[in-house]
């Protein structure tokens, strides 16, 4: 079992940065990729960003490229999201999630979610 805590959302205004986190806890010698995902009211979820736990490989979603950086502190198993050049369009609520080397994808845990509300 894994469990993740997400926090650092709040408010912003439009070009301001924010800087979430998520920290694992229990299996975390398990955690093959860890995500960031997003969901707005009355739209899809959307993944944002994937990092890749053994090779600290990243992916992001064409909408926050160059805008959004995803990193690991394997140490403190801690994954984070710095956003920068904030828009309206990413008020969302973000939620963290990990798979495991047993599970073929990176959402079989997530989080409680962290609300990041970006004003214009």
């Amino acid at each position: 079992q894994v469990h993740l805590v997400e926090s650092g959302g709040g408010s912003v205004q439009a070009g301001g940065s924010l800087r979430l986190s998520c920290a694992a806890s229990g299996s975390t010698n398990s955690i093959r990729c860890m995500a960031w995902f997003r969901q707005a009211p009355g739209k899809e979820r959307e993944r944002v960003a994937t990092i890749y736990t053994g090779s600290g490989s990243t992916r992001y979603a064409d909408s926050v490229k160059g805008r959004f950086t995803i990193s690991q502190d394997n140490a403190k198993n801690t994954m984070y999201l710095q956003m920068n050049i904030l828009k309206p369009e990413d008020t969302a609520m973000y939620y963290c999630a990990a798979g495991t080397y047993s599970s073929s994808t990176c959402d079989f845990y997530t989080g409680q979610g962290t609300q990041v509300t970006v004003s214009s």
